[in-house]
């Protein structure tokens, strides 16, 4: 298998667990490509199917608290993330609740004591009485002993893999500080009067730092688990997006059938408000269609026959029938969930920099602990005394390895472009991965096709010159009735022009081509030609070539209707400017972006069209391989170029480009051939594009200055390095909450970029 596969992984719980996971698969044999993910929890794995299986890679991570479900695992019809499964999630939040909501009245009470004891200090309130006081001297042992050894399960077992496999995670820096707390504070309970002989100041004890902390902590992880479901929510809006069911024509007959059953070929009957089950072309009837799903577009769109329909669109008044043509996996709508899955789970350059900090950071915090711990043992016990340095020293300690979790560096970057991904996929924004999103918004130069991406990419009727007694709809009905026995692209475009304005098509007798010029037949008992300059020529009939030549160069094709004596109007046939891409290239200006426009055509049409839509530069008469040495060139300038083509004919240029963005239309989606797809062709999405990649990159950017500002201002107020100078000794219970909710702080920073406008 070495096309690497998406895994769920249980029991992550920060990101240095990815790097553990990461580290114990890259050493088995058989196994070619490992990239954990803790924002999304998986991992994507590539091995060799002959030497190893994917139960055997579960049971190597098994011993170290992880587990790997499988493929056939999945339950795809409640998704919230990569793998991920909502229901197994939501059970997961379930219990946390329950654990969390049983010990926050105990954390209550101990902040009660606490507190207490800080403010007897202070002399602003009365001491307790010996009764109050014996009764909490008690009771705390016991809420702690509940505390640590249930709700913090998952941390003692952290404490238990450090010293049998020597891995360490956040669990296990949790556990330390917390069990240290304990076996102190149980020392000191049990043989106080021992102690108190030799060590007068030995009598403070710390339950309240475990029962607290821990407290925190779990609060603080249940709370993230609730922000990381909404992050992957995209998914699961997509998939609701599904119909559920198909009617199908079987043997005549209306038949109610699950979408799975579907087949290639076969009849669907779709009904007003229905949803579109499967991708498929109509064969009868008409119809608008919501296809906002696809393009992000609230307007219905006209279906005709002949049209294509989406899998997840919303049929609105019309009933109409059509042919399946992609079912299953193959529809849009599954090529767009696997697109946004995939890129969710993939990692942007920038997470580079937190995955290596995050790999190194716990066992560099577990060094710093114990340091400081023996610098207060040997330092501080000259100044203050052994038990008082050994207090000082254990309160440190412990919040050292409370405060230093490096959970929130690992959320991060892979929150944002979870969030991020999904936002530009309800635009109709598909991004093949988080490199892509990244590299986006540094890009100064982009190159644009003109077929397809400036252009609508198929001929329209966009002028008439009528100089005849005629209407100009009497005109183009005349035309329309001699052009609807051809097939030729440009007679398509002059009955599509003539359905579309409602005008009526006559009978027309003793129809003929003029091979390389045009065609003739009879209406209403006259003789009509169209065609082109070459046919009116042989009916030696004069006129204006001037004009013609004119709308030649701009890339428009004369057709003229006549008769035998004279002309009776010319239309102009061209492949029509998209009425966006105007307002593109203005925005794209405004964003300091330099546009380039590479085609095929012959030059005077490429700067006419470039003229009118304001493009910087042309390059006209290219080949493919010609357009890839033009996107080397500017690279060579030092230029981030990116490339929007339609994804087929471009696929050199796209690949080549530092971002390739595919102009998608209809079902026809270049997916695998581009970084980034823009749904319906849409151009003007190109600027959406380009601020979601700079409002996620400024998430991630935010989220990383907020990880790491917790950490570095963090680690050494706990241990104790302002206290010789203020006085300063950061408490393990402050150092439990800042920890806990720099996670949620990140998670939430993340989901703000929803509200976010393009």
């Amino acid at each position: 298998m070495n096309t690497p596969q998406t895994y769920k992984i249980k029991g992550m719980h920060c990101a240095s667990c990815a790097s553990i996971i990461e580290k114990t698969l890259k050493k088995m044999d058989g196994v070619y490509y490992v990239e954990a993910n803790y924002g999304t929890e998986s991992a994507k794995i590539s091995f060799d199917l002959a030497k190893i299986n994917i139960e055997d890679i579960s049971k190597k991570i098994e011993t170290l608290g992880y587990s790997i479900m499988s493929h056939d695992m999945k339950d795809h019809s409640e998704h919230v993330g990569v793998n991920q499964s909502k229901k197994d999630k939501l059970l997961e939040i379930k219990e946390m609740r329950t654990k969390v909501f049983s010990v926050i009245p105990l954390a209550i009470v101990s902040i009660f004591v606490m507190a207490w004891d800080t403010f007897v200090q202070f002399k602003t309130i009365p001491e307790m009485s010996l009764t109050v006081s014996e009764f909490f001297h008690h009771l705390l042992p016991i809420m702690a002993t509940y505390t640590l050894f249930v709700v913090g399960k998952p941390y003692l077992t952290g404490v238990y893999r450090f010293f049998r496999y020597g891995k360490a995670n956040m669990d296990t820096l949790i556990g330390l500080g917390t069990s240290v707390a304990f076996i102190y504070s149980f020392i000191v309970s049990a043989f106080e009067e021992t102690l108190l002989k030799s060590f007068p100041n030995v009598s403070y004890t710390y339950y309240d730092v475990t029962i607290v902390v821990i407290t925190f902590i779990a609060l603080g992880k249940y709370l993230e688990a609730r922000s990381k479901l909404k992050t992957g929510d995209a998914i699961e809006k997509l998939l609701n997006l599904q119909a559920k069911t198909a009617l199908v024509l079987r043997d005549g007959k209306e038949i109610e059938i699950y979408i799975d059953q579907v087949i290639h070929g076969e009849i669907i009957v779709v009904k007003p408000a229905g949803k579109i089950p499967v991708d498929g072309v109509l064969v009868d009837g008409t119809s608008y269609v919501d296809e906002a799903m696809i393009t992000g577009e609230p307007i219905p769109v006209k279906k005709e026959v002949g049209d294509t329909v989406v899998a997840g669109t919303i049929n609105t008044t019309g009933s109409f029938t059509f042919k399946a043509t992609k079912v299953g996996s193959e529809t849009m709508l599954a090529h767009i969930v696997k697109m946004v899955e995939e890129a969710q789970d993939s990692k942007a350059p920038i997470q580079a920099l937190a995955d290596r900090i995050s790999a190194i950071f716990v066992p560099v915090v577990l060094g710093i602990a114990v340091i400081t711990l023996l610098l207060w043992l040997s330092i501080g016990t000259q100044y203050l005394g052994f038990s008082q340095a050994l207090s000082f020293g254990l309160v440190s300690l412990v919040s050292i390895l409370v405060i230093a979790c490096p959970c929130a560096l690992g959320l991060a970057t892979p929150t944002a472009i979870i969030v991020g991904v999904g936002k530009g996929a309800k635009e109709g924004i598909l991004i093949k991965d988080a490199e892509n999103l990244e590299k986006l918004h540094k890009v100064n130069v982009i190159v644009v096709d003109k077929t397809g991406t400036i252009t609508k990419g198929k001929p329209e009727l966009v002028h008439i010159q009528n100089i005849s007694d005629k209407t100009d709809d009497e005109l183009v009905g005349l035309l329309a009735t001699l052009e609807n026995k051809s097939e030729h692209p440009i007679a398509h475009a002059i009955v599509s022009y003539a359905k579309n304005k409602n005008i009526s098509f006559d009978e027309v007798r003793n129809f003929d081509t003029i091979k390389g010029k045009g065609l003739k037949g009879i209406i209403n008992g006259v003789e009509y030609f169209a065609g082109n300059t070459k046919l009116i020529e042989d009916l030696n009939i004069s006129f204006d070539i001037k004009e013609i030549d004119k709308s030649t160069k701009e890339g428009k094709t004369p057709i003229i209707l006549a008769t035998k004596e004279k002309i009776l109007g010319i239309v102009y046939v061209a492949d029509a400017i998209k009425p966006e891409a105007i307002g593109a290239v203005k925005n794209l200006h405004k964003l300091g972006i330099k546009v380039v426009m590479l085609t095929g055509d012959n030059k005077n049409t490429a700067d006419y069209i470039a003229k009118i839509v304001g493009i910087d530069e042309v390059v006209a008469e290219v080949l493919p391989e010609d357009k890839l040495n033009v996107i080397k060139k500017f690279q060579s300038e030092g230029k981030i170029v990116a490339m929007a083509g339609d994804g087929v004919n471009d696929a050199p240029a796209l690949a080549q480009a530092n971002v390739g963005i595919a102009m998608a239309t209809g079902t026809d989606v270049a997916i695998e051939s581009a970084g980034i797809t823009l749904l319906h062709g849409d151009i003007s999405k190109l600027i959406k594009a380009i601020k979601l990649s700079k409002i996620t990159m400024l998430g991630i950017k935010q989220n990383l200055f907020w990880a790491f500002f917790y950490n570095i201002i963090g680690i050494p107020l706990a241990s104790g390095l302002f206290y010789p100078i203020f006085g300063w000794l950061l408490s393990p219970i402050f150092a439990g909450l800042a920890m806990a909710f720099s996670s949620v702080s990140v998670v939430s920073n993340s989901l703000r970029l929803k509200t976010k406008q393009l």
